[in-house]
């Protein structure tokens, strides 16, 4: 009798690797968003409309009365200022140069809330563009299709989407119960096809992200594969709360689809890292996972530093525009107490620590990556530790 043995495709020995630097900077442009995810973490702020009356020390994570969203780091990272919509202009520009003379910053990723609903979005891509700055946004896409056209004329170069699940009760499951009827959720689906479809038609780059928590999701991924992944590219993010879990699910997704790893990409300074598969017909498809970085000497002591409570590690900075005036700049969702004014941010050791960060990985990695060939990184360094992260 002859077996057959299949590979793992979670096994990435002898696959190549990769090594970027992090030459990125999130930037949160607006807090409002149409949905209200029951697991969003609101970039580490506060909802600003459920939270208007109420001081920093008040400031409230859960269902709000106006919104129904979620925040779900607030109650426990003392975030202390509400955040408010960017505008395009002087400020915004002096604030990019600013973390460009910093830090060596070649990309803005717009988040938010939902950066389609920004009414001026298409102005803030080509500040940014005029800046010699690529340009990325995450998304849920409930606005894209008004919003794409005028954004890739002004230089969008990608957008992320994050994707729920292909039909209206999957998406309604996972939404506060304000939001959660079938309806709604029909009517974002629609809105989520409509925007990769200008996208696509307007030559921006688009990835789909889907979080596969556990077992249970598994025909749920295989949907998003089949549903989306003839057009885009389908990213598979690991599940923090459920690593175990998520990674045998995963793992059943690669094998079903027959996904075998082609390369293995990590990003130096950051949590980030990512795995190319190939699929039997010839698409690609990414798995996402997060390695437990720590900035050295800020996440030392952090009461959150351990694999349970500190879900994305070092994930990079963070720019937010202060409901009170100032822009701020942040390195941590869980602590969001480190968070700084822009003009403190640029002069700190906080600063130099990120630089440093930046360039020691940079050096080590790529040469734990020359050193082992093509067997990659280390499995130390390539823990995938999982992520629901876009």
């Amino acid at each position: 009798m002859r077996l057959t043995v299949v590979p793992d495709p979670l096994d990435l020995t002898g696959i190549p690797i990769e090594v970027r630097p992090d030459r990125t900077v999130r930037v949160k442009i607006i807090d409002a968003c149409g949905l209200a995810c029951t697991f969003c973490h609101n970039e580490g702020t506060p909802v600003t409309a459920d939270n208007r009356d109420r001081s920093p020390q008040g400031y409230t994570g859960g269902t709000g009365p106006r919104t129904g969203r979620v925040s779900i780091y607030v109650a426990t990272n003392r975030a202390g200022f509400l955040s408010t919509r960017i505008e395009p202009g002087p400020d915004f520009a002096l604030a990019l140069a600013a973390m460009r003379g910093s830090l060596a910053i070649e990309e803005v990723h717009f988040t938010g809330g939902e950066p389609t609903l920004h009414p001026e979005l298409p102005e803030l891509v080509a500040l940014a563009r005029s800046m010699g700055l690529t340009v990325g946004l995450t998304s849920n896409g409930e606005n894209g299709a008004a919003v794409i056209p005028a954004a890739a004329e002004a230089g969008l170069d990608r957008i992320n989407l994050s994707v729920f699940g292909t039909t209206p009760s999957e998406l309604a499951a996972v939404q506060g119960s304000r939001l959660a009827g079938v309806g709604l959720a029909a009517r974002k689906l629609a809105a989520l096809d409509r925007t990769i479809e200008a996208a696509i038609a307007h030559g921006v780059k688009v990835s789909a992200n889907m979080v596969v928590p556990d077992g249970s999701h598994v025909p749920r991924g295989l949907r998003v594969l089949d549903t989306y992944g003839q057009h885009v590219v389908v990213r598979l993010l690991l599940n923090l709360e459920t690593a175990d879990a998520s990674s045998e699910a995963m793992r059943e997704v690669l094998t079903m689809v027959g996904a075998t790893p082609d390369r293995h990409f990590v990003t130096a300074g950051t949590s980030d890292q990512r795995t190319r598969y190939r699929l039997p017909d010839g698409r690609t498809m990414y798995v996402k996972t997060i390695r437990p970085v720590r900035l050295p000497g800020t996440c030392a002591g952090c009461h959150f530093n351990n694999p349970r409570d500190c879900q994305e590690g070092y994930y990079g900075v963070r720019l937010y525009k202060s409901a009170e005036g100032p822009f701020m700049v942040g390195v941590c969702i869980r602590r969001m107490d480190l968070t700084v004014t822009l003009g403190e941010f640029v002069m700190s050791r906080l600063s130099r620590e990120v630089q440093e960060l930046r360039g020691d990985e940079m050096a080590r990695l790529t040469t734990l990556a020359r050193e082992s060939g093509s067997a990659g990184i280390p499995v130390s360094d390539a823990k995938s530790s999982a992520g629901s992260l876009s």
